[in-house]
């Protein structure tokens, strides 16, 4: 019996030494995660999107009784695997199109101060860059 125990015993050694190698692991793969602003604009969707768009209509009036998302999304992959690309076409340029007028929203946003609708960093809320210059001016005339 007292064998039993001495493996046993050196049996969870092993695994509570894993369970903190683990725990140092995860703590080293953790990555900064850079916080999304609220007030950007959202990013314009693909052509299977800008399909899918006209394809939940059309499932919904086949299939009234048919509420399952996943079912939808199933069959809308299915059916645009199936297109040539002449049929992906019109979505295709929907999708171009949309994207063009994000890039010119996106370039009119990041031209806002800070890139974040006027909201000011607090360091820079204390003192202008006009009071920094005209110190440095005053010093150098004197």
């Amino acid at each position: 019996m007292k064998g039993l125990r001495t493996i046993s015993i050196a049996h969870k050694k092993p695994e509570a030494e894993m369970l903190k190698k683990r725990k140092a692991d995860a703590s080293v793969k953790k990555v900064k995660v850079s916080k999304k602003n609220s007030g950007a604009p959202k990013r314009p969707p693909s052509a299977f999107f800008v399909f899918m768009e006209d394809f939940r209509k059309t499932y919904k009036e086949n299939f009234p009784d048919n509420k399952s998302v996943s079912a939808v999304g199933k069959a809308g992959g299915e059916k645009w695997k199936s297109l040539s690309a002449t049929e992906k076409a019109p979505y295709v340029a929907t999708a171009l199109k949309r994207k063009a007028e994000y890039v010119i929203v996106l370039e009119e946003f990041n031209k806002k101060p800070n890139g974040n609708e006027g909201e000011a960093k607090p360091e820079e809320s204390e003192k202008s860059s006009a009071e920094v210059h005209d110190d440095g001016e005053q010093e150098a005339s004197s």
